[in-house]
């Protein structure tokens, strides 16, 4: 897909005095949406019909975001035949919009399209940002999602998260025979495929940061192991040669590597795995249990849960294994450690009075806060520019075996819980980094 760049601006929105700079302020507190208005695209023809698709979707990923709150259509008093048309800012501030998003598509001589957007501040009455793109029409709901993450970015001045894809597990069957495949789908629900056929039952899968290969734990034979799955050709392979049981796989930032959980007797260590040499490292030893390792985003230090301190609490240690530290001391267990993309906090699950809890906490283990709890809440996973986080949650039915287990999403704030469609019951969420 080719991206041409027309102009550069930038929870609650302000202006600055100063400029009259339009912005909303992801690390205050949480205020009203910022009302954006999105009329229809110009256009004719097949080629309008895609636009009003496009249009659709990224009203949806920008209200999902819980961000913006696109204004009723039937309210505005201007309307365009022409992006070229300039807006009448009088009419936009009648029905408070702080932003208009104004569109165009259109179709080229090899019948792809083109489509354009012009992002307008209508308090400074200034075009913020313009873009124009040229794919082909079935590319038309990444498009969408282009689009949605340049305006999520230049109200905010934070990388979107729209245009990424989810692998998780999908769940289906009976307790006692419980079919669980790897699934792949746009952070929207859309596009949904299965990667595996559920011969054999998969679990917690991670992307690699280049987007062409799912590390994951697989019961294709009688012990689990780790594989490798290449998304594109569909080549999957065993992880490392280690005789027992390996788990709860995760990427180094640049690829190169892979940590995983290595069970040997009563025993379970940390063990980082070379992809390039297929030679392993042993990170951590003694009697106790250590899993779930997450590297930071620079690679130099790994969070990861281990009992030997007597119940289950987080720890970080530098990536060769030295400088062990505890860093949760809050009540409870703590599981499922993973650092932010940013690196700024590291999202856990903690097991407490008979409920569980998404929380974060900083690196150093200060500032601990529950942003959501439930019968049954796990495994939290961050989306690419480090706002969000994905996860799953299983609510208390007639009985555990019976209750639907869904994928949803929070705000770091813990605000805007919302579910994701999916066609099944869905765990073990994984959100992939921004599409190249």
């Amino acid at each position: 897909m080719k991206i041409l760049y027309y102009a550069a601006l930038a929870l609650g929105f302000l202006i600055s005095p100063a400029r009259a700079e339009l912005k909303i302020d992801v690390n205050g507190a949480m205020r009203e949406p910022m009302p954006i208005a999105f009329p229809q695209m110009s256009g004719s023809g097949d080629a309008l019909s895609y636009g009003e698709r496009i249009r659709e979707v990224t009203i949806a990923d920008l209200e999902r975001s819980g961000l913006f709150s696109i204004i009723p259509e039937d309210s505005y008093i201007q309307s365009f035949n022409s992006i070229n048309e300039l807006p009448r800012f009088t009419d936009w501030k009648a029905i408070n919009a702080a932003a208009l998003v104004q569109a165009a598509v259109s179709e080229t001589g090899t019948g792809s399209l083109r489509v354009e957007f012009r992002l307008w501040d209508i308090y400074s009455e200034e075009q913020m940002k313009g873009q124009s793109f040229t794919t082909t029409k079935e590319n038309w709901r990444r498009v969408a999602h282009v689009i949605a993450d340049a305006i999520y970015e230049r109200l905010t001045g934070e990388k979107g998260y729209f245009d990424t894809r989810i692998v998780y597990i999908s769940e289906s069957g009976p307790a006692t025979r419980r079919i669980k495949r790897l699934a792949i789908m746009d952070q929207d629900g859309e596009n949904h495929k299965f990667l595996t056929n559920g011969a054999s039952m998969a679990l917690t899968p991670r992307f690699s940061p280049n987007l062409q290969k799912i590390t994951y734990l697989s019961y294709a034979g009688s012990t689990p192991k780790v594989y490798m799955l290449d998304i594109e050709t569909g080549e999957q392979k065993l992880v490392g040669e280690f005789e027992g049981m390996t788990f709860a796989p995760v990427f180094s930032p640049d690829s190169s590597k892979l940590l995983l959980s290595y069970a040997k007797g009563s025993t379970t260590d940390i063990y980082e795995l070379d992809l390039k040499t297929n030679k392993s490292k042993q990170l951590t030893s003694g009697t106790s249990i250590n899993t779930s390792p997450s590297y930071s985003p620079d690679g130099k230090q790994i969070v990861f849960n281990s009992d030997r301190g007597g119940n289950q609490q987080l720890y970080v240690m530098d990536a060769d294994g030295s400088n062990v530290h505890r860093i949760s001391y809050g009540q409870g267990r703590y599981a499922t450690p993973v650092w932010s993309p940013r690196g700024d906090y590291i999202a856990f699950t903690k097991m407490y009075g008979g409920q569980f809890y998404i929380g974060v906490m900083y690196p150093d283990g200060s500032g601990e806060r529950l942003i959501t709890s439930g019968y049954l809440v796990e495994a939290p996973v961050w989306a690419p520019n480090g706002r969000v986080l994905m996860y799953f949650r299983q609510d208390k039915g007639t009985s555990r075996s019976n209750a639907p287990v869904k994928l949803y999403t929070i705000d770091l704030t813990g605000y805007n819980e919302r579910m994701i469609v999916t066609p099944a019951d869905a765990s073990d969420p994984a959100w992939s980094p921004l599409l190249p």
